[in-house]
């Protein structure tokens, strides 16, 4: 598994990508998210039936390409885009873990809870 003693960011290309490209054309998809492929992030790419994945990362000294071909089922569909017009989603290194070893995942639950509006305290009215 892609494994690094740092923070990765992973960017997911949502729409269906050609499989045969190779370096320069998955770059190409790269700039289509409005990435860097030379920062050091790792971007994902799965084919059309989802049955094979690409994951592009840049190592420092030379440009990776991981590829997993599923036997058996699918991978997960990747969803609707995060928005801003890009074609593309963030997820984490863990979320991209679980994706490859083929986990049905990608919804987002909130853990924390949303903004707390602060109310003015007011003293209770005695009955006397």
């Amino acid at each position: 598994m892609i494994g690094s003693t740092r923070t990765l960011r992973v960017w997911a290309y949502s729409a269906p990508a050609d499989l045969r490209k190779g370096f320069d054309g998955l770059c190409g998809l790269v700039t289509r998210l409005r990435q860097d492929p030379l920062a050091g992030d790792c971007f994902l790419f799965v084919n059309r039936l989802r049955t094979r994945a690409k994951v592009l990362l840049w190592h420092g000294t030379g440009l990776c390409v991981y590829r997993k071909r599923l036997e058996q089922g699918r991978f997960a569909a990747l969803g609707a885009p995060d928005g801003a017009g890009t074609p593309g989603r963030t997820l984490t290194l863990s979320d991209l873990s679980l994706f490859l070893e083929g986990c049905t995942l990608l919804t987002r639950t909130a853990l924390s809870p949303g903004a707390v509006t602060p109310r003015t305290w007011t003293p209770p009215v005695s009955a006397a």
